[in-house]
């Protein structure tokens, strides 16, 4: 399912969390001017009191033209972050520290401080200059403060501890210039900018929300759609796939930066994109305080209009023309749930799916299962598990749809051998913080189409965690592309059955309380 399994050393650290660090301000004194004289003699601890209030002016008359402007990457002396009410506070010297909005105007600011993605901000007169990978910021003509000519550099994709595909994404530079005027405008814009890479793993589904659709809901909703989205890596067949959820973040048409060589300019630009963990929003990160229920929210608004469409397209070659199709559907019992299976070609195929079809329709459900392929319409997906009550599928990136479940229902990740640690990080957990009511259902030995090719005593089948520490290619050659599943269904039923007794009795409730 991509690269995510990537190194483990890297995400364990990353579990730890990503928080800002709290520096206090401060100016560096010699030690031994920190403490007072606790003597009787007044005279010396009125002379001592003295010389410390003369240091501390003196440190503010040095410092303070340096709080004008600052530069993280080049170190510059003073430092400063900008709280809500858009002060400055001064923060210890020489030490990198991020940048929040809204930043001074006529600024270039940029914040390193997070593991996963770089993020850089500029406000003024900006502009693009696709040629020479640039955007330009030049001092406005009533500045009363020049921007200096300074330079920073960034890679705006939100994997940057992987130096391979990092490597793939194109570096733009991000130039104060230190005279006034430069080009003309071909385009102005009103609104802000927001710059990132639509490239790397793009092309997986998991990395697609992930890493691209979910950081940029993260950094662009507080825009309220009054946003320019300007893509380096553009595919056409990228913004034709998330064109629906893409229009519920901005109102104006994508930019190609490297396609459209006209120079654009915009008063401010977010350069990089913000993300919080596996598939998920922090509200305590948010500005807003929106969560991941915000972003499911997002998608639904996005959806609905081609889910009404499908649905009228479908009464109209209904044998049953005349029958509404939410009527239709209610046709089958009020407390029959329906299950969805995600079924998989080659690799991880539950090899027996047509027996699990049949157990579930034993217990109670109503089954179906969804075959997506990479043309598939994501509104199909989405309006096929928006309507179910719960989701089966093995450990891979189609588990990113269970983004499309509605909160409260059933998601039942099967893991096969040597994903556990994945399966929970990248879905399982997830899930939870969805509202989901998750089941991770780990294969034993005999369950894997590995038993029947390795000997019992192979460390393939003894020891997972061991072939793990040779390295992702091992993983995935062993476990993710030579794996399918052969599930004991007995072993199975018992969560089967538990999964449909806790949703009839959802829908008998919620049924009670609308009579």
């Amino acid at each position: 399912m991509g690269t995510q399994h990537h190194r483990v050393y890297y995400f364990l650290q990353l579990r730890r969390g990503e928080g800002e660090p709290q520096l206090k301000a401060s100016c560096k004194l010699p030690s031994q001017m920190y403490f007072f004289d606790n003597s009787p003699k007044k005279p010396k601890r009125l002379l001592l009191r003295l010389i410390f209030l003369l240091i501390l002016a003196s440190c503010s008359l040095f410092f303070f033209p340096r709080l004008l402007f600052c530069s993280s990457s080049h170190l510059c002396p003073l430092f400063y972050s900008f709280g809500d009410e858009e002060k400055l506070q001064v923060l210890q010297v020489g030490t990198r520290v991020p940048c929040s909005s809204p930043i001074p105007n006529n600024t270039i600011c940029c914040d390193r401080s997070a593991f996963r993605t770089d993020v850089c901000f500029m406000r003024g007169d900006v502009r693009t200059q696709s040629y020479s990978k640039s955007i330009l910021l030049y001092p406005g003509n009533n500045a009363s403060i020049p921007a200096p000519a300074t330079e920073e550099r960034i890679r705006p994709y939100t994997r940057k501890w992987e130096t391979s595909v990092m490597a793939t994404i194109d570096e733009l530079r991000l130039t104060a210039a230190a005279g006034g005027g430069g080009s003309g405008c071909d385009v102005r814009h009103a609104v802000p900018a927001v710059v990132f890479s639509a490239g790397g793993y793009t092309g997986n589904v998991y990395h697609e929300f992930n890493d691209g659709i979910i950081p940029l809901f993260i950094t662009s909703q507080k825009f309220n759609r009054r946003v320019v989205f300007v893509v380096l890596d553009y595919h056409n067949w990228w913004f034709t796939k998330y064109g629906d959820v893409l229009s519920r973040l901005s109102d104006h048409p994508p930019l190609d930066f490297f396609g459209d060589s006209r120079a654009h300019c915009f008063l401010e630009a977010i350069v990089g994109l913000r993300i919080h963990d596996e598939l998920t929003v922090d509200a305590e990160r948010m500005e807003n305080n929106k969560t991941i229920f915000d972003f499911r929210q997002l998608l639904d608004d996005a959806y609905r209009p081609r889910i009404r469409s499908l649905e009228y397209d479908e009464q109209q070659t209904s044998p049953w023309p005349s029958m509404n199709i939410a009527k239709r559907h209610n046709l089958r019992s009020s407390y029959q749930p329906k299950l969805m299976i995600m079924s998989r070609n080659g690799s991880r195929a539950i090899e027996n799916e047509l027996k699990l079809v049949k157990l579930g329709e034993e217990i109670g459900f109503i089954v179906e299962i969804l075959r997506p392929d990479r043309t598939t319409e994501l509104a199909k997906i989405y309006r096929a598990l928006n309507s179910s009550d719960a989701m089966i599928g093995v450990h891979g990136a189609a588990m990113t749809h269970l983004l499309f479940m509605r909160p409260g229902s059933v998601f039942i990740q099967i893991v096969p051998l040597g994903t556990d640690w994945a399966a929970k990080t990248y879905y399982g957990d997830p899930a939870v913080r969805m509202g989901l009511w998750y089941v991770g259902y780990k294969i034993l030995k005999r369950e894997s189409s590995l038993y029947r090719e390795y000997d019992k005593s192979d460390p393939v089948l003894r020891d997972p965690r061991s072939m793990a520490k040779k390295g992702w290619h091992v993983t995935k050659r062993v476990y993710l592309d030579r794996q399918n599943v052969n599930l004991d269904l007995k072993r199975f039923r018992k969560h089967l059955i538990r999964a449909h007794k806790y949703l009839v009795s959802k829908k008998r409730i919620k049924h009670g309380k609308e009579k």
